[in-house]
């Protein structure tokens, strides 16, 4: 008679489950993770918008006729803004990362603000070009962390395509493709 039991010792283990064939499983892709550096590059960018804006209402302040280089004030609020929210929301603007947006809407009034506290170191004026340096720090620390890699990749212009494709796909071919219509 043919022996029923198992032998003495023989651990059991438990069946494995069997992988599909074909694609694999079909879980999702982990959605991405925003950086820590992120919030702080929008922060960041916030501050140069600020500092636009003061250096917009001084130039203002200077003459209140209205000339037409108060729009260069208001266009870098406008793209340090633009470039703090992308950031933010790990977006880009067309073909250009918000990174991008970030970082060249803080390379400006860096140059700007240097080029200022040359020109009142120049004369003289040590109040004044020691404002200027301290206002650098807000374009200074925006550049550096618009340009860190964490922040270029969180707003890079696929990363947002592959997350809204079904099932990590960027093709949208799919379950689901008979509601589509083909």
């Amino acid at each position: 008679m043919p022996s029923t039991s198992r032998r003495p010792g023989a651990a059991t283990t438990p069946p494995r489950p069997r992988r599909p064939l074909g694609r694999g499983f079909a879980t999702a892709p982990p959605e991405p993770v925003r950086p820590v550096e992120a919030p702080f590059a929008a922060l960041f960018g916030g501050l140069v918008a600020l500092v636009d804006g003061y250096l917009g209402w001084l130039l203002w302040d200077a003459d209140r006729s209205g000339s037409w280089y108060l729009l260069v004030p208001l266009l870098l609020v406008t793209g340090a803004l633009a470039g703090a929210v992308l950031v933010l929301g790990g977006r880009g603007l067309g073909p250009v990362s918000g990174s991008a947006v970030l970082a060249w809407s803080c390379v400006l009034p860096l140059l700007g603000l240097l080029a200022l506290a040359v020109y009142f170191a120049a004369l003289a004026d040590a109040g004044a070009a020691w404002l200027a340096l301290v206002l650098l720090v807000a374009p200074l620390g925006g550049l550096v962390l618009a340009l860190r890699r964490p922040v270029r990749e969180w707003t890079r212009r696929g990363r947002a395509r592959a997350r809204s494709a079904p099932l990590g796909l960027a093709s949208g071919r799919g379950r689901n493709r008979s509601a589509r219509g083909r």
